[in-house]
């Protein structure tokens, strides 16, 4: 049998209490954000990860690239920041860089404080609203054409996807988050399943990859189940979250984030799809609520939440193992079919 998916959490906040509970609470994997490009700060970061049975496959979050998406006067230093950060990937055996191409940098929403079950706090978007600075989003001042976007892309992906094929390391491209064509004025162009498999044809790779963020493709009113076998190997990341959409809008302008388990996605047939054309590749919760007790100062971050979801990520899994099809009740260790070193 195929390897089993392997559950993982991504740490903002990599601290020893963290990390136990991630390890006591099943994930064999940690999602790190970069950690800079110094000479042996990667290395370090891997061995103390090691250090309580986990290991880092995935860098995720922070990695400079305003400059590259736009074409800006610094950008061929990000650029090389980037293929540095793979090489040390490759040598300390990092398997998988996530990244976007948002020209905002990063998602946005427009409220962070919406109520979901007793009481913890989600986040929404709403187009007709103004954003929030979760992580800045572009002026009009700043807006890039949609056709310089696109060969700002291949030119990027042009330059590091050898680096990336020598160093044994994956590119997993994350999606628009809000899924809009248009946001705020400024385009976006990979705010869809076709969007994103474009990319993995502009230059073919085995390691031009994506990130299947399910919740934002949901909230585009995509078929998820159907868009994980359209993209297939090409995914090499997972991020696992749940949204409730308002069917009166058009899709991507107005929804709410959820709990894992309820929402407009069917995650039993989500894990099955992937378990189909995927099988090994690292699964993390994406955002969830804030819970009592949490400042929501990070909000879809925190730690709490995420140790929820992680459990209910692998309960599924383990029905899915005892062949009751992905029933959430399902307890054990199913240690996700990866065996950390």
């Amino acid at each position: 049998m195929a390897s089993f998916l392997r559950p993982a959490l991504l740490l903002t906040e990599l601290t020893d209490t963290n990390l136990r509970l991630a390890r006591q609470c099943g994930a064999t994997d940690i999602v790190g954000p970069c950690p800079g490009f110094e000479d042996g700060a990667l290395d370090a970061l891997v061995q103390r990860i090691r250090s309580f049975g986990l290991r880092l496959s995935v860098i995720e979050r922070f990695v400079p690239h305003d400059k590259i998406v736009h074409n800006l006067p610094g950008r061929d230093e990000q650029v090389q920041n980037i293929i540095t950060l793979i090489r040390q990937m490759g040598k300390c055996g990092v398997e998988c860089l996530c990244y976007n191409w948002m020209p905002s940098d990063d998602w946005t929403r427009t409220k962070v404080d919406v109520p979901v079950r007793g009481g913890a706090l989600s986040t929404a978007f709403d187009l007709t609203e103004a954003p929030l600075s979760l992580a800045g989003h572009q002026s009009a001042a700043s807006v890039t054409a949609r056709e310089q976007l696109w060969d700002n892309l291949s030119t990027f992906l042009q330059q590091v996807l050898p680096v990336c094929e020598e160093s044994g390391v994956v590119l997993a491209l994350h999606p628009d988050d809000p899924p809009l064509a248009t946001l705020h004025g400024q385009p976006q162009i990979c705010y869809s399943i076709d969007e994103l498999q474009k990319v993995t044809q502009l230059i073919p790779s085995p390691a031009n990859g994506v990130c299947f963020c399910q919740g934002t493709f949901a909230s585009a009113g995509e078929d998820i189940p159907a868009g994980i076998r359209k993209l297939g190997s090409a995914i090499k990341f997972i991020h696992f979250r749940n949204v409730l959409c308002d069917a009166t809008a058009a899709p991507g302008s107005k929804f709410q984030e959820t709990w894992q388990d309820c929402g407009d996605i069917d995650n039993v047939e989500a894990l099955k799809a992937y378990q189909e054309v995927c099988p090994g590749v690292v699964i993390r919760p994406d955002h969830v609520p804030t819970l009592e007790g949490e400042d929501n100062s990070n909000p879809g971050y925190h730690v709490l939440g995420r140790l929820w979801a992680l459990g209910y990520i692998k309960g599924l899994m383990q029905g899915m193992k005892g062949g009751g099809g992905g029933g959430g009740s399902g307890g054990g260790s199913g240690g996700g079919g990866a065996k950390v070193m």
